[in-house]
């Protein structure tokens, strides 16, 4: 038993260096039982034995699997309030008069940051700058995707929106569900995209990119890869937004870094 306790601890300290997901002693079952999933899957008989091979660059696959695992349900509106505190005051009234503003949420899971940048902007700039926005929400997971297009939440997901959005901004449906409204429903978009299959393929740069919490699930070579596929679609003048956990400032990439999660392309916007 002594083993698997020193396992268990070399995956929680793995998963909090290489993600930057931390699990208090109180939700050391919560990570247990993610854990035995993936021990299940991959035919792993002792969490020791699952330490060892994650520090082996070969077993790529397992690592993203415990790395899914752990980051599980960690996705919800309004996320990183103080990074979305920087988009909405310093970069979105430089965008107000823009004949159109479009965004990118990469790695969008069920949705929940493009429809929180949607509502952001409702708030901030009014009904008639949102009626000019364009959001993208990609993702790998099809069914993440399908999740996102329905546009249906519950629970701990809606946990962070103050009660006056709530009531303004989503319709509850029963069992304790909310769906986004039409008007914010209608200006995001969502497709399949995988990050690492650059460059992409988009007629339109975007003004503000949000790439959060997926970077540090690659390899440094795929985040500077990802981050520099970004910027190509990225208009001069234009933003990419991280989250606090993850830095391009060691990636020696093009972005000009603008603050904590915040970087720019050099240029000027028209």
């Amino acid at each position: 038993m002594m083993h698997e306790e020193i396992g268990f601890e070399q995956i929680r300290n793995w998963l909090g260096q290489r993600c930057g997901i931390s699990y208090s002693d109180q939700k050391k079952d919560l990570l247990l039982q993610r854990l035995n999933r993936v021990q299940r899957a991959f035919g792993i008989e002792r969490l020791s034995d699952m330490s060892r091979r994650l520090q082996d660059v070969a077993e790529h696959d397992l690592q993203l699997a415990v790395m899914h695992a752990a980051s599980t349900n960690h996705t919800y509106f309004f996320r990183e309030m103080d990074v979305l505190d920087k988009f909405r005051d310093n970069i979105l009234p430089s965008l107000a008069n823009r004949n159109e503003i479009r965004i990118w949420s990469a790695a969008c899971s069920s949705g929940d940051e493009a429809f929180t940048l949607a509502i952001i902007i409702a708030e901030t700039l009014g009904m008639a700058a949102l009626n000019k926005t364009l959001i993208l929400g990609t993702d790998i997971s099809a069914p993440v995707v399908e999740r996102a297009e329905a546009g249906i939440f519950g629970g701990r997901q809606l946990d962070q929106v103050p009660s006056h959005l709530l009531s303004k901004y989503f319709k509850p449906i029963g069992m304790g569900q909310y769906q986004v409204v039409d008007a914010i429903r209608s200006r995001c978009t969502f497709r399949r995209l995988n990050l690492k299959t650059t460059p992409y393929p988009f007629k339109q740069p975007f003004q503000v990119v949000f790439c959060r919490n997926i970077l540090y699930y690659f390899d440094i070579a795929d985040q500077k890869a990802t981050v520099d596929a970004i910027y190509d679609v990225t208009e001069p003048g234009g933003w990419l937004i991280t989250s606090v956990t993850e830095s391009v400032r060691d990636l020696s990439t093009r972005w000009q870094p603008a603050g904590t999660s915040i970087n720019r392309k050099e240029g000027r916007n028209k």
